[in-house]
This record gives C-alpha cells, structure tokens and sequence, in this order.
C-alpha cells in the first residue's frame, strides 16, 4: 500500500537573534493508514516536525526538505493558496489545549459548523446539522445545548471532544495530534484515544500522535520514532518498546516510575554528544 506521506530530510531553522535554532534536523518517515507515535523531551522537535508537515512555522522559521509529499502534491513547493486546500479539509492538526485554540468569543457549535462550511460549501443550515451530528459522533451528550456553549463553559475533556469535532468534520486523511490528552486525567485521556481510534479504524485515516508519554504511545499506537536534539534517534514498533536498542529511548524508559518495581530515586537521563552527529 503506497504511503499518505512521505517526508526525507526535513529540517526547520529558526532565526533568532542569537542566530540560527535548528529546531529539526534530517528527519525522515514515512505514514500509511496506521497510528504513528513521535515522543521525546519537551524540545526535541516533536511539534514543530508535525507544524512543517503543514507549513504552520513562525514568521522567522524556515522548513527545507528533500521531499515532503502528500497524494502527489510537492508540499513544500506548494503555494499558500494550495496548502489552504489541503490544511483541516485533508490535514487537520488537533492542537495541545483547546482553550487557546478556540475562539474565545464564538460558540463552540459555530466554530465547528465554520469549519465545515469552509471546506464543503454549504448552506449555514446544512452546515449546523452537520455539527451537530459530530458533537454527537465524539459522544457529547446533550449536543444542542453543547453547541450553544462558549469555549469557558465547557471542561478540559469536553473542549478536546470539540477539537476533535473540528478537525475530523471535514473528514480529513490525515490527523495530526499535538499532545491531545495532555491537560485531561486518566479517565477521559482514555475515552479520548479510543475516540480517536475508531475514527482512525473507521475512516482508514492516518494518525500522527505527538505525546512525551511513552506508556501512552506504546499502548496506542502502531509505530514510535523517538527524537532527540531535532533529530529520530530509533523507529520500532509499538508493541516492541522494551526491546528498544538505543540509548536514549532505554534511559526514557527507564526514568518513568513503575507501581511494580518502586524506586526511592528515579534514574536521571544520561545523554551522549555523539547522538546529534548520527
């Protein structure tokens, strides 16, 4: 089966006044229909390799690549007026905190029927009907009351079911997922992943999920690439994490605590120069 995407060689620069970040340096993956898993430390270019995907990079950064190419489309010799294609209606990006990426002054229900109207062209009607079937697709109950609601009305877990409405309203191929159950507990991080799954299983989407939470990504996803300094260190299977062979994916793993095998001091991250240069 041909990838969604295939990305080699991609870097994001930013100028500061310091001089020059490498923020990504030569990542290289591709993605099919399945759940890809980026993890690593605040910092080490997880969310800026699924920002250049869609060239959403601040004004003083700068994306290069030997190929970035979704469904024929050279992206990043795409024009600004290509990418407003292809941006939400075939690559949505579900943003870490719904509270900062609603509008504050809209209703919930009208952002969501916007984003549908946008992509689809439809009549104001059609396009409220529609959001509120997907309100009701991410399992919020009540959904005519919930799409009256403003961003502040609504909690932590209900405002991420929102994004979710949001961005698979114009039933996207791919998801890109920026920490989505961060700022939730257990309990509703979990409805959300399954939520996430069955849209994932159902629609045949490709998933990019970007977590610093190894337990999470191992028990969810299909394939993990670890990254580090902006650069992938190790890409292995989901379900094989504890055969990792690098370094650094060992000592992430071994910094997490573990109910089963209690220690006083948790081990500290022992990093080696030498990984930048790989």
């Amino acid at each position: 089966m041909n990838p969604l995407l295939r990305i080699k060689d991609l870097s994001v620069t930013f100028d500061t006044p310091r001089g020059q970040v490498k923020a990504v340096r030569g990542v290289t993956f591709n993605l099919g229909r399945e759940r890809l898993g980026i993890v690593g430390e605040s910092g080490s270019g997880k969310s800026q390799t699924g920002r250049a995907i869609l060239k959403l990079i601040a004004g003083n950064g700068r994306v290069t690549a030997d190929r970035i190419e979704f469904d024929g489309l050279d992206i990043i010799n795409a024009s600004e007026r290509d990418m407003r294609s292809i941006r939400g209606a075939r690559i949505s990006m579900i943003m870490q905190d719904p509270r900062y990426s609603l509008n504050p002054v809209v209703k919930v229900g009208d952002q969501i029927a916007e984003a549908y109207r946008i992509h689809s062209r439809v009549s104001p009607r059609e396009a409220r009907i529609k959001a509120l079937e997907m309100l009701e697709t991410v399992q919020i109950r009540d959904h005519e009351k919930v799409y009256a609601l403003y961003p502040h009305e609504v909690s932590g877990g209900m405002g991420q079911r929102i994004m979710i409405a949001m961005m698979l309203i114009p039933n996207p191929d791919i998801i890109i997922a920026d920490e989505p159950t961060s700022a939730l507990d257990v309990t509703v991080q979990m409805q959300v992943l399954g939520l996430l799954d069955d849209m994932v299983r159902d629609r045949g989407m490709g998933l990019i999920l970007i977590s610093h939470d190894l337990g999470l990504v191992s028990s969810f996803c299909d394939r993990v690439i670890v990254m580090y300094g902006g650069r992938v260190m190790e890409v292995l299977e989901a379900n094989k994490m504890d055969k990792a062979q690098h370094p650094y994916t060992k000592g992430l793993m071994n910094c997490s605590p573990r109910l089963q095998d209690p220690k006083a001091v948790l081990p500290t991250l022992q990093r080696d120069p030498n990984w930048m240069n790989i």
